[in-house]
């Protein structure tokens, strides 16, 4: 958790930028690396639809909604999207359960003053 869930992009790029994509998206989410999830969904188009990145993750400032979107859009324009939809589904951590709880607190690392 966090899930970036990408429609309509090609796996080989994914699997090719997603260690650089987590290390980013982890510093300015202030998260540990290894929660970060990558998907791609496959999906039957019905109707002309573009590319779009879904991130579940929960709430953060929305100056992080920001920086995470950009460095995102950024990163992807350089690969040819430049008409990709990003949009985040805000989740309640009360909500999400691991092992049948729900959990307490958000996983987090602290970022120094120097970073």
């Amino acid at each position: 958790m966090p899930f970036l869930r990408f429609k309509g992009f090609d796996s080989t790029l994914l699997k090719t930028i997603s260690p650089t994509l987590i290390k980013k998206f982890s510093h300015i989410a202030s998260i540990p690396k290894d929660i970060v999830k990558i998907e791609l969904l496959t999906v039957e188009q019905i109707t002309d639809t573009p590319p779009s990145l879904e991130i579940l993750m929960f709430q953060r400032e929305q100056k992080k909604h920001d920086a995470l979107a950009s460095m995102l859009y950024d990163m992807l324009k350089e690969h040819g999207y430049t008409n990709v939809h990003i949009f985040f589904v805000i989740l309640t951590p009360s909500l999400y359960y691991k092992e049948g709880r729900p959990l307490k607190e958000i996983p987090k690392i602290e970022v120094s003053s120097s970073s």
